[in-house]
């Protein structure tokens, strides 16, 4: 009897395997390794990653069509809401005071949601799970850099502001990943692997240099648990909490002044930093409603236009930048996408939510939102999610019987 000759391997479609699983690997294993030495890191591995996936959708057209994937996107009120806010900080260069290091700024800001958009249409509309894998094998293993750095390397001189290696700022991102490599984990049915990686990042992040991860790490871990046990409530919650805070922002500074007088007394910073703010809003109404102009913050501070001492989060800074406007729109902006996460694989939805809290409470400590490296982040950590959920098509292995019997008929 003549055997019918075997299929012939296809060059493209294993070309194109081989370039999706390094530019994956570059996002998800050497991307928080890396980011442990250098900020720099990501900037620069992040479009390598996504240009390889490119490439490997190029080849093999494995991705879903660009026209039907982007454009559901683009005129849901999230995607909406989130191109006025770009919209008004490029408006807002007309009357900033720095227009150009502020261009320079929206310029990179814009390049890199570009490079996350091209990463979104390029990954594949059924992501295999031996590429999945590798979002926990790099957490595990940037985890064990850390603990490592943090034991052998002296703790100070390791902060935020530092432009050579920051062991704080690669903490930052492994406990942004932490929550991707969780969900994908708990999706496969692999509980202990992730309680263990839950245990190693936080011994990682207690060794730390300084406290803004290990905060970030437990408003994270306290929404993962209200998700997981009620799913609706913790969404809603959190979305009503991160949009409700950035609309009232200005508030803030009129409710929290007398409970931080009563607390830490009137000569501590904090005290201070509130009352600057509670002047702003009440000296500039005008400026309260169009924001001092993209870039006027971080720049603000070093010329004088700004006191040193004036409040370092996002809450402030979007207020002072962008005014009502921007804010506003950033407030839909993040609740329309909190909401759509309902449509997520249920499995993901916990680690989804745990990733907004992360990262909201992050910005809210001070990690500054247009700083290149923090905003590359956050669109790496969107592919991740993103690739996790197309990972979803089979969530359990068929049996062998079942398999043995198709081979039979």
């Amino acid at each position: 009897m003549v055997r019918a000759p075997t299929p012939t391997a296809d060059p493209a479609a294993d070309a194109a395997a081989l370039l999706r699983r390094i530019g994956f690997a570059t996002l998800t294993l050497v991307i928080p390794v890396a980011a442990l030495v250098t900020r720099r890191a990501i900037v620069v591995l992040a479009p390598v990653g996504v240009m390889l996936l490119v490439l490997a959708a190029l080849l093999d057209g494995e991705n879903r069509p660009l026209r039907a994937t982007l454009g559901r996107r683009a005129r849901s009120w999230g995607g909406l809401a989130g191109g006025l806010v770009l919209l008004w900080c490029a408006l807002s260069l007309i009357w900033t005071p720095f227009f150009a290091p502020a261009a320079e700024r929206f310029l990179n800001i814009a390049a890199t949601v570009a490079i996350g958009v091209a990463g979104y249409a390029a990954l594949p509309d059924r992501m295999r799970s031996a590429n999945l894998y590798l979002v926990p094998v790099g957490a595990a293993i940037a985890a064990v850099a850390a603990i490592g750095l943090a034991v052998s390397g002296p703790k100070s001189g390791l902060g935020l502001e530092d432009d050579g290696q920051s062991l704080e700022r690669g903490l930052v991102v492994l406990v942004l990943f932490l929550w991707p490599s969780i969900a994908w984990l708990r999706s496969r049915g692999r509980d202990l692997a992730a309680l263990g990686l839950l245990a190693l990042v936080a011994a990682a992040v207690v060794l730390g240099p300084q406290p803004l991860p290990a905060a970030a790490l437990a408003a994270g871990a306290l929404v993962y648990a209200a998700t997981t046990v009620a799913p609706a409530f913790g969404a809603a919650a959190t979305g009503i909490v991160m949009a409700g805070s950035l609309a009232l922002a200005p508030l803030i500074p009129f409710i929290a002044r007398p409970i931080a007088t009563y607390l830490l007394g009137r000569s501590d910073p904090t005290v201070a930093s509130l009352d600057i703010w509670r002047w702003l809003v009440t000296s500039e109404p005008v400026r309260l409603i169009t924001g001092h102009g993209f870039e006027t913050a971080l720049r603000g501070r070093l010329v004088g236009l700004l006191v040193p001492n004036a409040p370092s989060t996002l809450l402030f800074e979007v207020w002072y930048e962008l005014g009502l406007v921007g804010a506003l729109a950033g407030a839909v902006a993040l609740y329309a996408s909190v909401r759509g996460t309902r449509h997520r694989h249920p499995s993901l939805v916990p680690g989804i939510m745990a990733s907004f809290a992360a990262a909201f409470t992050l910005a809210c400590l001070g990690i500054g939102t247009a700083q290149m490296w923090w905003f590359t982040a956050l669109v790496v950590l969107v592919l991740i999610f993103v690739a996790a959920e197309r990972g979803q098509v089979r969530t359990t292995r068929p049996k062998a019987r079942v398999l043995k019997a198709a081979n039979d008929a």
